[in-house]
């Protein structure tokens, strides 16, 4: 490791206050050099206390920077503001990043949802998007969504006991309030799937529900403030375990349980065209099946749904 890496690797370990001679007599270097470092940790975000006994990290439980992360550290992508974490990830899987890197942002100025849409992305919420190389063809790619929505869906429940509930294709729901939004974008290698980009907003500390009267965010909800690192480690988590087992028949039973979408009268829009009919299932690929007026049932892959 570099000399900051075993500097703030010590810190982090270390219950309290850990004196420049410990650090120097560690890394073989003089106690100025040690200031130095822990100088340039500093002006990185990274919030490191001196005082006349020695140097001590400041543990904050809403950190989103890549020391915060141990284990995950060097693939934690962090922007205190971007245009988007998908332009981001997109930037960083062309180059060859590992599976699982993530882009993660304190505030986006051009978040994006379906259809183009803009997704409001102020401070306090949770913004990011991860790449996955899943060995799957492109056919379906569209149950790594849901998968993805499944999975933040499980987390609010069980972390947080939010009762969170799938809309299709990838919203996530309390009390019929969009509390998350999924967005993917997707590469391709012949028919199998090069790499997926997927990115997640989630209302945590921000106030949506000021310009979007059908958001909410879990800070109105628990009535608190809540740490934003705990959610998104237990994400990677759970999607990574996911996808590296992946289960496209699983995914579809899981969504289906947990899902507020299918039985509803609906309209789904896409760029082309408008939809009518009520849910009644999703097929092998993840696609919303609906029986029109007419008795005829009509696959739609992708849209913005409405429940009616």
């Amino acid at each position: 490791m570099k000399p900051k890496q075993i500097i703030l690797h010590m810190l982090s370990q270390a219950d309290g206050v850990v004196s420049g001679e410990v650090l120097s007599l560690e890394l073989g270097v003089s106690r100025v050099s040690i200031w130095k470092h822990i100088k340039g940790l500093v002006q990185s975000g990274i919030p490191i206390v001196s005082s006349p006994k020695g140097y001590r990290l400041t543990h904050d439980p809403d950190s989103l920077l890549p020391w915060a992360f141990e284990t995950r550290r060097d693939r934690i992508h962090y922007f205190p503001e971007t245009a988007s974490t998908m332009d981001e990830a997109m930037a960083l899987a062309r180059k060859g990043c590992p599976d699982f890197t993530v882009a993660v942002a304190q505030r986006q100025t051009r978040g994006r949802g379906r259809m183009q849409r803009i997704w409001l992305s102020a401070d306090g919420g949770l913004y990011f998007t991860v790449v996955v190389r899943p060995d799957i063809p492109v056919m379906l790619a569209g149950l790594v969504n849901l998968a993805a929505a499944i999975d933040m869906a499980n987390l609010l429940r069980s972390l947080l006991q939010v009762d969170a509930h799938l809309k299709w294709p990838n919203d996530i729901l309390v009390d019929n309030h969009k509390i998350c939004g999924l967005l993917s974008q997707m590469e391709a290698e012949g028919d199998q799937v090069a790499h997926m980009n997927i990115g997640i907003g989630l209302n945590v500390n921000n106030t949506p529900e000021t310009e979007d009267p059908i958001a909410i965010s879990l800070k109105v909800l628990l009535g608190r403030p809540v740490a934003r690192r705990e959610i998104l480690v237990a994400f990677l988590e759970a999607f990574e375990k996911r996808i590296l087992t992946f289960d496209p028949h699983g995914v579809i039973e899981e969504w289906r349980s947990g899902n507020i979408t299918l039985g509803q009268k609906v309209r789904v829009i896409t760029i082309k065209e408008m939809v009518e009919g009520t849910a009644v299932d999703v097929d092998v690929q993840g696609g919303l099946i609906l029986r029109l007026a007419d008795g005829t049932r009509q696959t739609v892959m992708h849209g913005d749904c409405f429940h009616q």
